[in-house]
């Protein structure tokens, strides 16, 4: 085969150069757009998605911060001690006064007849009576305070610096007022179930229920009352914490609302002194 003459091969290879020329020049105009640009478009639109997650997720974040987790604590002991209350009462207002719940049957349960089991009823009545302030103090009292907690963890749905200074202020009497209210709450709940257990109807209640072999059904505090206590004192640490945070919080809204201030003063400051600069150019022009 015949080879292609030697000036046509320079004249391919400098038609070659000239088209790799036009190719890489930046000035010639392609209709083919490049490459570059298309990886570039991606991150603009991550930074216009972040504002939307940080808005959606602002009422969460809120109520999920440190005060609110503390009032949340709060609101689940207040209903503990709600649950403990309602089981020392159960507990200890003696077996003739569940006669009538459900399929307990008095007579096949009892090892009592006669007068014995007229007396039982009698002072356990006596006793259920004597309890009575203790126990419907308790549950209108942790009732009171678990709604609101709950009403001011609502409340603090949005950034502390949105909120309205009464909501803090009230939030922050409220807890202080919780923790003390709570301990003196819990001391005289004791106090009022060891003077009832020291009473002689309970005396003589503790009395029958042995002779017959119920020896649990004593005088002692139970563990239904105790647990009243404990979760008492908890949740009085809790509102402890609480008032410390919150009154952190309420320090620094108000330092944000004087930084926002001055921050205020000083950009009316500099537009009056934009607006006076041009007088200044031209007298000191003249």
């Amino acid at each position: 085969m015949s080879q292609p003459p030697r000036f046509n091969r320079g004249h391919r290879e400098r038609n070659g150069e000239r088209r790799d020329d036009r190719r890489s020049s930046p000035n010639s105009t392609s209709t083919r757009p490049p490459y570059y640009p298309r990886e570039e478009d991606p991150p603009p639109k991550h930074h216009r998605d972040n504002p939307r997650v940080e808005h959606r997720d602002s009422k969460c974040n809120n109520i999920c911060s440190r005060r609110g987790i503390v009032l949340i604590c709060s609101v689940l002991t207040n209903a503990l001690v709600l649950i403990c209350v309602v089981a020392a009462q159960m507990v200890m207002s003696g077996l003739s006064s569940m006669g009538g719940m459900g399929s307990f049957n008095i007579n096949s349960n009892f090892n009592m007849q006669g007068t014995e089991l007229q007396q039982v009823r009698d002072l356990d009545m006596q006793y259920s009576q004597m309890r009575a302030p203790g126990i419907y103090g308790g549950i209108a009292f942790s009732l009171t305070f678990g709604v609101l907690s709950l009403l001011f963890v609502v409340a603090g749905n949005k950034p502390p610096h949105r909120m309205s200074k009464k909501l803090l202020f009230g939030a922050l009497v409220f807890q202080a007022v919780g923790a003390v209210a709570y301990v003196v709450a819990v001391g005289l709940y004791l106090h009022f179930v060891i003077q009832v257990n020291s009473t002689d109807i309970c005396r003589r209640r503790e009395i029958l229920y042995r002779r017959n072999g119920y020896t649990w059904m004593n005088c002692d505090v139970s563990g239904a009352d105790a647990a009243v206590a404990l979760f008492g004192l908890i949740t009085a640490i809790l509102y402890t914490a609480g008032t410390v945070l919150t009154a952190k919080t309420v320090r620094w809204v108000k330092r944000y609302q004087q930084e926002k201030k001055r921050r205020e003063l000083e950009r009316q400051q500099g537009r009056g002194n934009n607006h006076w600069t041009p007088v200044g150019g031209d007298t000191t022009s003249v």
